[in-house]
């Protein structure tokens, strides 16, 4: 088993959906706009623009600033936006209540703000704060902003004034708790959405996000179903059972009928569409629980897998799943990328999927096929009771691993040999082996858990020049204790993962990460040939690494740092344009004129050197987005921190440069 083939012809899916040929989902932004979360529907994030180059960025100053401190009951320290640009407009979410703003795009004013007070229903939602982004669409007559508030609910606003749209759903409003071929409590803490929708022809498209972390209450949860929306009408057009029902392909993956209470499986990240082919490919999560399956044995389709369903109906085309029966929480936490390359002098349409696992699967977008052979390869099994076990996992064979995958002796620190031993004796005390080494439970063979690298690409994605078909990557390399017990008081399941537990050791020496560096890296990958082209440090080495007494006198080279919002495990977005690629960073340092803040990167995006770089006064923690307005290019970025409330920042270049 490597792959799932179409089963219907292309040309069919596209005399459905009766879409004209040429209205390709992977350009880039076009006009010198922004008008979706991926810059287009194929989130290359990429913008053929050229007035900031290498030789000017290190003389950007700030166009505008623009604070969300009072757009909620709090301050928020955590804003993960990427603003949308449309006709001299910038549209975002902010502050703590999820607000909606629009503002002049040249100068930060603003023209209108729009919040739901949801009372008790957004208190009790599990994903909060101002989310990721919204939706625009426009006929050319009429212009909605659509987004998803903390309570689950769609929105559809005018995008002139950010008034509800009286024809869409009740006043404006649909309710993603009704509809959803299963009841769920209004008040239901399970399931929200960080992620923004995304419209394509008329259809507006939701996923759906659960609770953080690995300790479900219970096996049995809300299912996260994806649904299809007329934009107009705010009608639910069609839904995808992520969790096969009886009949459905893909049901008899859930063996004892564990498909009938298990939940999760939702698309909590960014959904991509190519409308030439009429396809929308949904990046899919773990089932319940993302460390323990013992409750939902077999395969577990569509957990932890891309899955491309028709425009219009919703109905499966293809799939592939990234890993069987996951216990390792390696969802699918990437937008799909779509791009057109050249490969062995033939142009395919590939959709390129980073993940978690450091694999970068790469697929034809028509039919699933791999481009590069994925392989089944054996894979151990461990030792938890009642544990079901995939005896094969898929390993692509190009391009190779873009990070660290599990967890080896090689990788623990070893800037002195008093640091490596040290290093090697907190490892002792866990189970290490390569990717897929199983979870333990806690004390087996006298092993407190199993220790892995847990995140290499996360929910910002990739970027994609499409000019060149290389795809700019951030991924960091964190670790993460998975340590299995019984706990009847946190949890109806048979096992849940405890981490380190407080009698762990962690996973630091003398306050220095036990993995050695880079902990933070951009990788360019050339997805004509599988190839990676180069690699970077990406992000300046910590103020207390670089000040640590065990490295005094030391040369320490850039070790690049993890990076997500609020100390999130979340990574760092790119951007790519002509000739740059553009990256902030993810955490803030000692900068050389003495201010504490972070750095705006660019770096020449044939050779990865590093050709400029500008002052933030917190990390970049939501994708940083570029477009022209009268006649200047400007980049703009969410910043944040533990200690620096969320703002938009807008970069330009001086009049006259």
């Amino acid at each position: 088993m490597t792959w799932r083939p179409l089963l219907c012809p292309v040309s069919l899916a596209i005399m459905l959906v009766g879409i004209p040929p040429g209205a390709a989902a992977q350009t880039g932004a076009r006009n010198g706009e922004w008008p979706t979360y991926g810059g287009d529907l194929g989130h290359t994030r990429y913008a053929p623009l050229d007035q900031i180059t290498a030789d000017n960025f290190n003389d950007l100053e700030i166009a505008w600033r623009f604070k969300t401190d009072n757009l909620g009951p709090r301050p928020e320290f955590r804003f993960e936006s990427t603003p949308l640009m449309v006709d001299g407009v910038l549209y975002s979410t902010a502050g703590t209540r999820r607000a909606v703003i629009a503002l002049d795009a040249a100068t930060g004013e603003q023209l209108w703000m729009h919040s739901e007070h949801e009372g008790e229903r957004g208190a009790a939602a599990p994903r909060q704060l101002s989310g990721r982004g919204l939706a625009y669409w426009s006929d050319g007559t009429d212009a909605r902003i659509l987004y998803v508030t903390p309570g689950y609910r769609l929105v559809a606003l005018n995008a002139t004034t950010g008034a509800r749209v009286p024809g869409f759903g009740r006043d404006g409003i649909v309710d993603l708790k009704e509809g959803m071929d299963q009841k769920i409590d209004p008040l239901s803490p399970e399931i929200g959405l960080h992620a923004t929708p995304i419209v394509s022809r008329d259809v507006v498209i939701v996923g759906a996000a659960h609770k953080s972390g690995g300790v479900p209450t219970g096996k049995t949860n809300v299912k996260g179903y994806v649904r299809g929306f007329d934009v107009r009408t705010g009608k639910r057009l069609w839904i995808f059972h992520t969790i096969p029902a009886p009949g459905e392909f893909g049901n008899n993956t859930w063996l004892l009928e564990s498909w009938s209470y298990t939940g999760n499986t939702g698309v909590w990240s960014q959904i991509s569409v190519d409308e030439e082919l009429g396809l929308v490919y949904l990046p899919v999560e773990s089932a319940t629980g993302d460390y323990y399956g013992g409750h939902r044995p077999g395969e577990n389709l569509f957990a932890e897998s891309l899955v491309a369903v028709d425009l219009r109906t919703g109905q499966r085309r293809w799939h592939f799943q990234f890993v069987h029966h996951g216990i390792w929480d390696m969802d699918a936490a990437c937008a799909p990328i779509l791009g057109d390359v050249t490969i062995d002098g033939r142009r395919v349409k590939v959709v390129a999927v980073p993940t978690k696992q450091a694999f970068l699967y790469v697929f034809n977008r028509e039919t699933g096929e791999p481009i590069w052979p994925i392989e089944e390869r054996p894979v151990p099994a461990g030792d938890v009771p009642g544990e079901w076990y995939s005896p094969t996992q898929p390993f692509p064979t190009r391009p190779p691993p873009f990070e660290r995958q599990g967890f080896l002796l090689d990788d623990v620190i070893d800037f002195t040999p008093e640091l490596k031993a040290e290093a090697l004796k907190i490892v002792a005390q866990y189970k290490i082996g390569p990717l897929f080494t199983p979870p333990i439970t806690r004390g087996y063979e006298g092993k407190i858990g199993t220790l892995f690298v847990p995140n290499g690409a996360n929910w910002p994605g990739g970027a994609l020049d499409p000019e060149t078909g290389v795809l700019y990557l951030y991924s960091h390399t964190l670790l993460r204790v998975l340590s299995m017990v019984n706990d009847p008081k946190r949890s109806d399941m048979n096992y849940i993962s405890v981490g380190g537990g407080d009698e762990g050791p962690g996973l630091t020496v003398q306050g220095l990460p036990l993995v050695k560096p880079p902990w933070g890296r951009i990788t360019a990958i050339d997805l004509n040939k599988g190839e990676i082209v180069w690699q970077v440090a990406h992000g300046e080495t910590p103020d207390n690494v670089r000040n640590h007494p065990a490295l005094e006198g030391l040369t320490i080279p850039r070790t690049g740092r993890t990076g997500g919002a609020g100390g999130s495990s979340g990574g760092i977005g790119t951007l790519v344009t002509k000739t740059l690629v553009i990256a902030g960073e993810g955490g803030v340092f000692t900068t050389p004129s003495g201010r504490r803040g972070a750095m705006l990167r660019a770096y020449d995006k044939t050779t990865g050197n590093e050709v400029g770089a500008v002052y933030m006064p917190g990390a970049q923690t939501g994708g940083p987005v570029t477009y022209m307005l009268n006649g200047r290019q400007y980049l703009v970025v969410a910043v944040s921190g533990a200690v620096f409330p969320s703002e938009l920042w807008a970069f330009t270049l001086p009049q006259g440069k």
